[in-house]
């Protein structure tokens, strides 16, 4: 292998983004193999976390990128063709076999059909490359395998990539987008300044025209009692200065609406700035109603989300800064209704997941390794984009084995040594098998089934299908309490603990596993009844109230809405909470962890009002993969009136309501409006159909706006 470095590499892909066709640049992208950017980024992200400036990486296993990758393209060409070549590590090239000597960055083609091989060595980033000629360049069509020549051999997938689309854009190089941002409010002191920047924020502080020797200390915080709390504030920053009327700009990215910035005598600076550290996403998904206040918790839900949304979807800005799968799943489904960013739930998928072999479950969490299926049988209902999943199958296959592996004597799964079962921080027993836990296994097993059939399994995806369907009937035998009508909360060496709790309750509602009498007495008895615990994360608030809207109780979950999220508005919150207790004032409700400041007043968790808004008020879900056939169904849940709009992978669906009028400007698919009328209603588009007693469906037809009549 000709010792090429993968630094001489970067240099010629800076030569290169400046000159090249036009249309071969707009088409080469940087491929590497599936999921080990992914990996590699989510470890310098997740590595960086402090608290009090102690470094504070994961708990768990951190995977690495695979160091040798080889790169292959059968072509043909009509004529001969120039392509040039960036690569990120040693390497060397092959054509038909033969190694290239001399120049490896500039090869000319003959025509003809030719195999192109890149063979790349870098133990430290991806092995990556970018090729671009005429009409030869790195992209998808590439094969990518760990061992040479292995075009079609066993092994042999198709290269990822993501929107690194410039040759001087190399994986290894990828950051953040930054944009600087004025404060709010300053206080200033003899020496130091308490800086407001308005809102729940992330970046760089930047200090202008610095001048001094001495020493310089950032005290942050999401309050402005934690900026001032020198001794306890979670993060920092200590400098020390010897500049010259320069412009200042901290090292380190940190989370903030307040900094408290504290000098020596001798230090000086004119303006304080933010350089705001984002991932550029697109807002698509809206949301107005007749409730001013349920309006600013959809906002103040989408900024919650938008700053969550980085490299990853991670749980806080603050705290933890981390990849966690409970969290992640949540922000996708709140992300189908706000920025339909499907390039992201694809990286924090690979990066939960990892790499084989497995010896762990995701985060260490018996019940994160479960939600991770699920988050990718929900994904490919949303954008049915069948190649992500066809690309993650294996790793899913590898990861399900050492799930049913831990399995017990029963068939259920509970914690062994080495796990942590967390379902919620609620006060409960989490030791034995957990009815939750079976459900949300079933689920899995679901989507196991699904996608094995998707990447043409069938043998697993029969397997699959008969473990769940034998395991509901395992769940229903044991833990449903055919007296009291409810799922009792566990079994521990074959005796059951008769707990009622919510869990159970909401994941059977959510994923239709009861009858029409069962969902009634769950609802009735366990979502409705005070006397079970209460639970105060907006983490399993998601579900709650995501069960109650599938069971028609709008009216009470925009009294609940308003109620908790309306709560941290009235309490002062810019973002969304790790969680809320109303009866908990002042400085001490920041407090968790035995830190008095260790809650995140950030947490993507928090954001939820977004998906329970889009799908359930708004009322609009695929109801085929990537919204072929799709349904709106608006509830205004006590509103006088909603509008709003919901992305999809084939427009964005457009929705009006109040209690005489429904508006639709459908997207492309297979549409479906359904709405009740207590009169007969009138449509000037469409035949409408009565369905039931004051039940009525409409087709909608690709980009038309249909308007109805109704009364309610």
């Amino acid at each position: 292998m000709r010792p090429h470095s993968f630094f001489v590499g970067i240099l010629l892909a800076l030569a290169l983004a400046c000159g090249g066709p036009a249309s071969a640049q707009d088409a080469a992208t940087w491929i590497w193999y599936p999921g080990d950017f992914e990996i590699w980024l989510s470890n310098r992200m997740q590595v960086q976390r402090v608290e009090r400036a102690v470094a504070w990486p994961p708990f768990w296993r951190l995977y690495h990128h695979q160091p040798q990758m080889n790169f292959t393209r059968q072509l043909e060409l009509a004529e001969p063709e120039e392509i040039t070549l960036a690569v990120e590590g040693t390497y060397n090239v092959a054509i038909d076999g033969k190694f290239v000597h001399g120049d490896q960055q500039r090869i000319t083609l003959p025509a003809g059909k030719h195999g192109i091989n890149i063979q790349v060595y870098n133990p430290v980033s991806p092995p990556s490359v970018y090729v671009r000629g005429r009409t030869v360049h790195s992209d998808a069509t590439w094969t990518v395998a760990p061992r040479p020549f292995q075009a079609v051999a066993e092994g042999a997938v198709a290269a990822a990539s993501w929107n690194l689309s410039a040759a001087g854009q190399p994986p290894s190089r990828y950051k953040l987008a930054t944009t600087e941002v004025k404060p709010a409010a300053i206080q200033r002191g003899p020496h130091s300044v308490l800086v407001d920047f308005g809102q729940e924020t992330i970046g760089f502080i930047k200090l202008s025209k610095l001048k001094g020797n001495g020493k310089l200390s950032l005290y942050y915080g999401e309050s402005p009692e934690e900026a001032l709390s020198t001794g306890t504030c979670e993060t920092l920053d200590h400098y020390t200065i010897n500049a010259n009327d320069g412009d200042f700009i901290a090292g380190a990215s940190r989370a903030l609406r307040y900094v408290n910035i504290e000098f020596d005598p001798g230090v000086g600076f004119d303006e304080v700035s933010l350089l705001y550290e984002y991932l550029p996403v697109t807002p698509r998904g809206t949301f107005r109603s007749s409730d001013d206040q349920l309006n600013r918790i959809w906002d103040v839900a989408m900024r919650t989300l938008e700053l969550n949304t980085r490299e990853f979807f991670i749980d806080g800005i603050k705290r933890d800064h981390w990849v966690w799968s409970g969290d992640a799943v949540q922000a996708y489904l709140m992300n189908y209704y706000a920025f339909f960013d499907s390039d992201t739930v694809k990286r924090t998928t690979w990066a939960l997941r990892g790499a084989d072999p497995v010896d762990m479950h995701l985060n260490t969490i018996l019940d994160y390794s479960l939600y991770w299926f699920i988050g990718i049988r929900d994904y490919y209902q949303y954008t049915g984009d069948a190649a992500f999943v066809k690309s993650i199958y294996p790793r899913m296959v590898s990861l399900m084995n050492f799930v049913l592996a831990r399995g017990n004597a029963n068939g259920m799964l509970e914690g062994l040594p080495g796990d942590w079962v967390f379902v919620d921080w609620a006060d409960m027993p989490k030791d034995g098998e957990l009815s939750t836990i079976q459900l949300l296994l079933a689920r899995s097993l679901e989507a196991m089934a699904d996608c094995a059939a998707l990447a043409r399994d069938e043998a697993h995806a029969a397997a699959y299908r008969q473990m769940a369907t034998a395991l509901r009937h395992k769940i229903m035998a044991t833990f449903w309490d055919t007296q009291r009508q409810v799922f009792v909360h566990a079994r521990k060496d074959g005796r059951l603990n008769r707990l009622v709790t919510r869990h159970p309750a909401m994941f059977a509602l959510m994923f239709g596993y009861l009858d029409d009498a069962q969902a009634a007495a769950v609802r009735r008895n366990v979502l409705m009844n005070d006397t079970v615990q209460k639970i105060t994360t907006p983490y399993m608030r998601f579900y709650e109230l995501a069960a109650l809207a599938e069971s028609g109780r709008h009216d009470y979950v925009t009294a609940q809405i308003k109620d908790y999220w309306g709560g941290m508005l009235r309490d002062g919150a810019t973002c969304f909470w790790e969680q809320y207790d109303p009866k908990v004032k002042g400085p001490e409700r920041y407090a968790m962890y035995g830190k008095p400041f260790g809650m995140s007043l950030c947490h993507a968790w928090g954001a939820s009002p977004l998906y329970l808004l889009g799908k359930y008020y708004l009322g609009v879900k695929p109801t085929q993969p990537g919204y072929a056939a799709y349904i709106v169904e608006p509830k205004l849940g006590g509103l006088r009136w909603i509008e709003g709009k919901v992305p999809t992978p084939r427009g964005d669906i457009a929705v009006f309501a109040s209690a005489t009028q429904i508006k639709v400007t459908a997207a492309d698919g297979q549409g479906l409006l359904r709405f009740t009328s207590a009169t007969p209603p009138r449509s000037g588009r469409g035949a409408l159909r009565k369905i039931a007693d004051h039940q009525y469906e409409l087709t909608l037809e690709s980009g038309k706006t249909y308007t109805v009549e109704r009364s309610n």
